[in-house]
């Protein structure tokens, strides 16, 4: 063979061998997604061998590089090959430690090595409390440096104070951020093995811990070697919990009396309310809260004493709170009621002055889409036209997603019954946001529908509720996107597709078998059960529609345990409120408050109460619960109309 013939056979091997590389390290993203989604349905189908494979395959500069290493070492774990598992961890945070899942993955191997190497491990728990300091794995790690640290030296003849006193500050800070974390129960169980005496303010931290885990056994005997001072919030809860009723007033009483000055609003009004619940005397024990508080707390306990007040004593009730506390949220509480006293008894000059004094003080409360709406209806009574439009349009402009922006819709239009003519367009729940490039590494695994990534490396709410739904764990994600949506201000448009994970149309095929209005049935199983099929509440209700057994049994021959099958609680529920509406002229408001509230109380306030239209009604409903039931449902309802209509 001559030089030529050899140099030519040489350029053609180098430039396979070129060609090789240049394919594993530069692959196209078509190339890299057909690879990964094979690999997907090998893991799913338990073909974790064939997975991993096909998962080292993705090109070492594709953006999809981490998340593939981060699989394959699940499918080693899947396999037992920890060896496998540990190399891919490790391969993951030292050449792509940019990534979010790096972090994730120095964690998972520091807890393999935390028997065979516990000083790596360590090391690696170390790095992440310094360089993630904010993340969950943080307060993870701060409780395995803490384990490994007592480790080592409980089993040597010397165990230095300072590192007594490092341990405890692992602990501690565990106990702080995650008191119900995972770990919690074992953070105490190994801080009290510690030889060094515990400061009250952890016992504190430890009974907290024992009191959200429900053991308030343990709670009790950790609370007493508390300063009471600093406990008695916890301990009124805890013995609460215990049912020991005459340390609850004790607490309470003493508690209110010394130490409120120091508690937050928040703990006040709820030892209050925990008063309430086993008082005997609520108006004798009301007067005898307020006279012993020294401030704090003060008008809260003035706003439950007008709630107990009888109807002929109210009014003048909420006069002197408002005189005593003008500014605070009670006191506006207190002049709303005023307000709607002067509306329901037609002084409506007063009432409009009252009105515009609400917004212009309190215009950031809850309250004030309500006395926008009302100043609407009063200028409506009045046939001020120009004024009442006004208040209306601005109700639902400022206050687009509330019941009194439904309820200023209807009175704008005019409308007689409070369910319209309509029917839901099919507008399928989708990724939460519209304006994501398709060449973004969060749409390349949205297409790849990689749930468990994704939920890894996102600390939005919105992605997280839309990865519950495609998981079919619609209650969870339904909750998850109204809590993020309630934090919104100013809310989005009605067309943003966050709208749809709030109110998702789910089983709206089913219950359109049983009814002409479908979005108002719609609603109530979204307020009653979040669409969960399987939902039982605190007296026993069941599914979807929450019916109680004795009532699906007696209206149609259903027993409890087929009240879980979503189709025949939705046909049973529908029937039954149809009933109620039948019974009640037809009338859907009455009906949903009778849903709630049972017909024969609804019967007896509609027969007792003064009121010119329903919208009046429903403003003296006397139960809270049932008041707040019907406007959440027509909020849902509404709120159904606005996104899947207009």
């Amino acid at each position: 063979m001559d030089k030529k013939t050899i140099i030519g056979l040489i350029l053609v091997i180098l430039s396979f061998l070129v060609g090789v590389l240049v394919s594993k390290l530069y692959q196209p993203i078509d190339k890299s997604m057909t690879i990964y989604s094979h690999a997907m349905q090998d893991y799913k189908n338990e073909e974790y061998q064939n997975a991993y494979y096909l998962y080292s395959k993705i090109g070492f500069f594709s953006k999809l590089k981490p998340y593939a290493i981060y699989h394959q070492a699940t499918c080693a774990k899947a396999l037992g090959d920890k060896k496998s598992e540990m190399k891919q961890y490790q391969l993951l945070f030292n050449n792509y430690n940019k990534t979010i899942l790096s972090v994730r993955a120095r964690y998972l191997a520091a807890q393999m090595l935390i028997d065979e190497n516990p000083q790596l491990a360590k090391k690696y728990f170390e790095f992440i409390v310094k360089n993630y300091p904010n993340s969950e794995y943080a307060i993870a790690s701060q409780y395995y440096i803490g384990v490994l640290n007592l480790n080592k030296y409980s089993s040597e003849n010397i165990f230095p104070l300072s590192k007594k006193k490092e341990i405890e500050s692992c602990f501690r800070n565990y106990l702080e951020k995650a008191p119900q974390g995972r770990l919690a129960l074992n953070v105490i169980t190994n801080w009290l093995t510690i030889d060094k005496p515990i400061n009250k303010d952890d016992y504190l931290l430890m009974a907290n811990t024992y009191y959200l885990y429900e053991d308030y056994e343990n709670a009790k005997k950790i609370l007493a070697k508390t300063d009471l001072a600093e406990s008695w919030v916890l301990d009124v809860k805890n013995s609460f919990a215990l049912k020991n009723y005459q340390r609850v007033r004790y607490l309470v009483e003493h508690g209110i009396q010394n130490y409120s000055q120091s508690t937050s609003n928040k703990d006040i009004y709820d030892v209050i309310n925990i008063y309430l619940q086993i008082s005997n005397s609520k108006t004798s024990d009301i007067n005898h809260l307020y006279n012993i508080s020294p401030q704090k707390g003060k008008d809260y306990i003035w706003a439950k004493k007008c709630e107990v007040t009888p109807d002929s004593s109210q009014l003048s009730c909420y006069k002197q709170l408002y005189l005593n506390y003008p500014n605070s949220d009670y006191g506006a509480l207190a002049l709303s009621n005023i307000f709607m006293d002067k509306v329901q008894t037609k002084d409506y000059v007063n009432a409009e002055k009252i009105g515009k004094d609400i917004l212009n003080k309190f215009s950031n409360t809850v309250l004030a889409p309500k006395v926008m709406f009302w100043l609407g209806k009063v200028a409506e009574y009045r046939n001020d036209y120009k004024n009442y439009m006004s208040y209306y349009i601005s109700t639902i402009n400022k206050y687009p997603d509330t019941y009194y922006a439904y309820r200023s819709y209807i009175a704008m239009k005019h409308y007689k019954t409070p369910v319209l003519n309509v029917e839901l367009l099919d507008k399928p729940v989708e990724y939460p946001y519209k304006n994501i490039s398709k060449n973004d590494i969060i749409f390349k695994l949205v297409e790849l529908r990689d749930y468990e990534i994704l939920e890894l490396i996102t600390d939005d709410d919105f992605i997280r509720s839309w990865i519950y739904y495609q998981k079919g764990d619609y209650s969870h994600s339904m909750l998850l996107a109204r809590d993020a949506m309630e934090k919104l201000n100013p809310k989005p448009e009605k067309s943003d597709f966050r709208w749809r994970l709030v109110y998702p149309i789910n089983y709206y095929d089913e219950v359109k078998k049983y009814t002409n209005s479908p979005e108002l049935i719609l609603s109530i199983i979204r307020e009653e059960s979040y669409f969960n099929p399987s939902a039982i509440s605190s007296v026993g209700a069941r599914g979807l529609m929450q019916l109680m057994p004795s009532t699906a049994q007696e209206f149609a021959g259903v027993n409890s345990e087929d009240l879980f099958k979503p189709e025949l609680n939705i046909k049973t529920g529908t029937e039954y409120y149809l009933s109620l509406r039948s019974m009640l002229g037809g009338n859907d408001i009455s009906a949903v408050a009778a849903y709630n509230g049972g017909i024969g109380s609804i019967n007896k306030w509609l027969s007792k109460y003064k009121y010119i239209d329903m919208d009046e009604f429903v403003e003296q409903i006397p139960y809270p619960e049932t008041q707040n039931y019907v406007k959440k449902v027509f909020r849902t309802y509404w709120n159904y109309i606005r996104i899947y209509t207009f």
